[in-house]
Parts: structure tokens; C-alpha cells; sequence
């Protein structure tokens, strides 16, 4: 068990990811409780005075302009959070809620969002005893930031709303909160608008994704390099003289990768003085780190760009030291709209350049010498012509979702809201893109292996080696045609997990 501390300087991504897909504990840090009750004094100040001020003595959106009398100011933020938890559609993964309702403390606890600690401490509580408020799919326009999934989550700690029950049903919240010992928060002024003027839940995804993004562009040369040596194919395209005159960082790596992953194959010594092999490969095989490595220096962009997202104070209006509160449009999720569309068209063309390595490595005409569709009696057995299919059907649907979304404003509340980021939108499909980049990676995998397995007695390389000992365990050998569904299953698991790249990378160390 670990915990994280929210300090009043943020948290990091590995604090994000602890919470969001681990078991972390969340505490506050005293700094941070401080923070918030010197900002709260602000907004008890401005309320005892009088002063018209959005969100603490005003409607919202729209009916900014419209005073609110300051007994019903409470009720104001009740009402706010009721209205605004207006999602339709399945509930967002566990994970993605942790992930927002961190995010929402972190920004609380910056200090300028003028709440009392409590309302952070009760979003603690939740994660704590691991109360994951249900958060539809589909209401959030990346405008205000993401108000009605915030709002969802924040209907919960007035005791209202649903929660994810153990096996993904629907649970009333009051009833959640009874059954671990915790009473819904009544709010106060402003407190219902903070709660739910962020970017955290793309923010959130958008953190998810880059962990996720890494780890794949890594299998992604893994998976390459197992296809081209399956295939027959030259190292000398990834040698690093060759990088060195084109100086991107992301290509240098990827190809640096490839090479060493190539390195002591009985099936590159094979052919390595054959003119017929040596000569030029396809631009699938020998462009694979010009792709990838692109991929990389765009993840390393994106990355860029949630870390600055991670330190932003994210709220409207927000509580400045002297005791102004000013209006902001921080809240507008382009940054990380624009970054998880730019990421998602990477992870797209990364995919669809394994997908045609897999395409030769089943084509009799261009597989040098391995049989048709990998199958040893191609005919009566059909190999792994469909899992090409199943590939191939990936490779568009992750076209379709490589059209950005942050283009597509559409104007809301009475055009107050006149052009929003879509920034939700963004960051859900590009986790559907990368799920479905495993996928691809899975079924190269899968051929790469039944591949060098049908180049015996030819022995591949320690990193080739790795690949047979642990998918070989679930494949078995080539051979009659067989339910293969569950093969491409294990292959996804070998791609997502850890076990492949640490066997991998015990023999020819780290790869970058």
C-alpha cells in the first residue's frame, strides 16, 4: 500500500496513476488544508460585503448577470450540481473516475478556488474507501471544463446520484455512503462551481493514455523487429550512422531498438550475404522507426502539455492572494484536446504500419519462402488469414477516430458558451485508439512468432527467443487450424503486460 500527498504545489503523473489503477492512499498535506482556508476567508469576506461576484452571488453561464439573494446562495450550489449531472450514455471505467476526482483535489488544493477544506477532504474520503461515483460517457463538451461528469461526481458527495457497485451496477450514493460511513457535505458558496469548473477528466484520460502510449511505442519496436526478422529482412536500415543524419530523437530510438533487437539471429545470419535480401526492404520494415519514432517525439509533446496542465490552477472564477476574484477561461480544454488528437493520429499510423508487416508476413508472393497465411498445410487450414482481417477492420476504425475532435465546436448556454474544445471527446477516443493499437501489436505478435517458428532449426534471436517462450506457452506450435480467437486474446495480454518486454529486456538490457 502506498499514499499519495496532495500537496499545495500538485501532485505528479506517477501520483495520478498510483490512485487511478492502484490502491493508494490520499492524504492532504497541511500546507495544502491551509491554502484552501486562507482562500476560503476570501469568498466569506466578499459574501459578508455584499459584492455581486460570478458564482458566489450570481447565477451561471448564461444567467451570469442574474443576483442571487445570499440565503439562497447554498441552495444555489445544490441546485448547480443537480443540473449539471446531465450525462447519458455507460459509465466511464473506474479508473478515469479516480483518476478526475484526484485531479479536482489537486486544483482545490492549490488555494484559488476558495472552498473549505472539508469539500476536498470529502472527495478524499471517497477515494479512500473507494466510492467511484457513476459517470456517464457521454455530457461533457470540454467548455467549462468537464461540468457534468464533475457534476456527477460531486451529486455524490451531497449523498445524491449513483456509484459503481462491485460488479459495475448502479448504486445509489446515499446508500454507498451509509454502508463506509460517510455523510453527504452540504456546500457552501462558490463550492458547487468549483467542484466542477476543470479539465480533470481529460486531463485524467489524457495522463492514462500517455502511460499507456509509452509502453506500447516500445512493443511497437518489439513487434517489428520480431516481423522483420521473421520476414527475412535487413538491420542495416537501423544502424545509428544512419539516424544520426536526421536528427529526430523519437526515430533515433526506435531504431536504435530495432538494431539491438536483431542482434545474435541465427535467421539474419542466415541471409545477410544473399544479394537477394539485401538490397531494399519495404518501407513497412524499413521505415518502421521513422513512424515510430515519430510516434515517440508526439508523445513526448503531449507529455509536455499534460505536465503543464498539472500545475495549472483550472477553476472559474479563481481567488487571487490580494482578494480579488477574477473571471478566467482556463477552464477550456484546447491544450489537451488539440494534444490527444495530435497523439491519437500518431498511435493510429502506428498501428496501421504493423498491420501491413502482418499483411506480408501471410502473403506467400512476399514472405520470403514462410507458407501461405503461416499455415504449414495452407488449403484445408485457412492460418491467420482472418486475424489480417480483424487487423485490417482496427486499422480503419482507427482512421475514423484519427479525425480530430477539437475541431468540431458546437455553441451552448444561450451562446455564452459559443465555442467549446471538445477535449472529452478527444481524450476518450484516443483511449479507444490505443486499446485497439494493442490489439494490431497482438495480432504482429502473434504472426512474428508463428513466423520465426516456422524458420526452424534456425534459431532467432534472445529477444525472438523471449517472444516463443512466452507466447509459445499459449500457442503452441504451427500446426492444424485451431479456435484462434483465444490465441490473439493471449497475445493482447503479452502486448499490454509487463512480462514480454522485462524477458526481453533482460537480455540485451533497457530498451529506450
Amino acid at each position: 500500500m502506498t499514499t499519495v500527498t496532495i500537496l499545495s504545489t500538485g501532485v505528479t503523473p506517477a501520483d495520478v496513476l498510483a490512485v487511478a489503477r492502484g490502491t493508494a492512499k490520499v492524504v492532504l498535506d497541511p500546507a495544502a488544508t491551509e491554502a484552501m482556508a486562507t482562500s476560503r476567508s476570501i469568498v466569506d469576506r466578499i459574501e459578508a460585503a455584499g459584492r455581486p461576484v460570478y458564482g458566489v452571488s450570481t447565477g451561471f453561464g448564461a444567467l451570469a448577470n442574474t443576483f442571487v439573494a445570499p440565503e439562497r446562495r447554498a441552495e444555489l450550489q445544490h441546485a448547480l450540481i443537480r443540473s449539471h449531472a446531465a450525462g447519458v450514455g455507460a459509465p466511464m471505467p473506474r479508473e478515469v473516475v479516480r483518476a478526475m476526482m484526484l485531479l479536482r483535489v489537486r486544483s482545490l488544493a492549490l488555494g484559488r478556488s476558495g472552498v473549505r477544506p472539508l469539500v476536498a477532504e470529502a472527495l478524499v474520503d471517497l477515494l479512500n474507501h473507494d466510492v467511484t461515483p457513476w459517470v456517464p460517457e457521454h455530457g461533457s463538451l470540454g467548455a467549462s471544463g468537464d461540468l457534468a461528469p464533475l457534476a456527477h461526481c460531486a451529486l455524490v458527495l451531497l449523498g445524491e446520484g449513483w456509484v459503481l457497485g462491485p460488479s459495475g451496477e448502479r448504486v445509489p450514493a446515499a446508500d454507498a455512503l451509509h454502508q463506509v460511513g460517510l455523510k453527504p457535505v452540504s456546500l457552501a458558496a462558490k463550492e458547487g462551481l468549483a467542484l466542477i469548473n476543470g479539465t480533470d477528466g481529460m486531463l485524467g484520460m489524457l495522463l492514462l493514455a500517455v502511460s499507456d502510449a509509452r509502453h506500447l511505442f516500445a512493443m511497437a519496436d518489439v513487434t517489428a523487429a520480431l516481423a522483420i526478422e521473421a520476414m527475412l529482412g535487413s538491420e542495416r536500415p537501423f544502424l545509428p550512422e544512419l539516424h544520426a543524419i536526421r536528427p529526430h530523437p523519437g526515430q533515433a530510438a526506435s531504431a536504435a531498438n530495432i538494431h539491438r533487437l536483431l542482434q545474435g539471429s541465427a535467421v539474419m545470419d542466415s541471409h545477410r550475404d544473399d544479394l537477394a535480401h539485401a538490397v531494399q526492404d519495404a518501407y513497412s520494415m524499413r521505415c518502421a522507426p521513422q513512424v515510430a519514432g515519430a510516434a515517440r517525439d508526439t508523445l513526448d509533446f503531449v507529455q509536455v502539455v499534460a505536465g503543464r496542465e498539472l500545475l495549472s490552477v483550472v477553476d472559474n472564477p479563481v481567488v487571487l492572494p490580494d482578494g480579488r476574484v477574477e473571471s478566467t477561461g482556463n477552464f477550456h480544454g484546447a491544450p489537451l484536446g488539440f494534444a490527444a488528437d495530435y497523439l491519437a493520429i500518431a498511435a493510429a499510423e502506428v498501428g496501421a504500419i504493423a498491420e501491413r508487416r502482418v499483411d506480408r508476413l501471410l502473403d506467400v508472393t512476399r514472405s520470403r519462402e514462410l507458407p501461405a497465411f503461416l499455415s504449414p498445410d495452407a488449403g484445408v487450414n485457412s492460418g491467420l488469414m482472418i486475424a489480417q482481417y480483424t487487423a485490417a477492420g482496427i486499422v480503419a476504425e482507427n482512421r475514423r477516430l484519427a479525425a480530430p475532435a477539437s475541431v468540431d465546436s458546437l455553441p451552448t448556454s444561450g451562446m455564452q458558451e459559443d465555442h467549446v474544445s471538445m477535449g472529452w471527446a478527444a481524450t476518450k477516443k484516443l483511449r479507444t485508439v490505443l486499446d485497439n493499437l494493442t490489439s494490431l501489436l497482438a495480432v504482429e505478435l502473434l504472426a512474428a512468432v508463428r513466423g520465426l517458428q516456422l524458420r526452424a532449426p534456425l534459431t532467432p534471436s534472445p529477444a525472438g527467443q523471449a517472444a516463443l517462450d512466452v507466447l509459445g506457452r499459449t500457442i503452441g506450435e504451427p500446426g492444424p487450424d485451431v479456435f484462434l480467437a483465444p490465441l490473439m486474446e493471449a497475445a493482447r495480454d503479452v502486448v499490454r503486460g509487463p512480462e514480454l518486454r522485462a524477458a526481453i529486456e533482460r537480455e540485451i538490457g533497457p530498451l529506450g
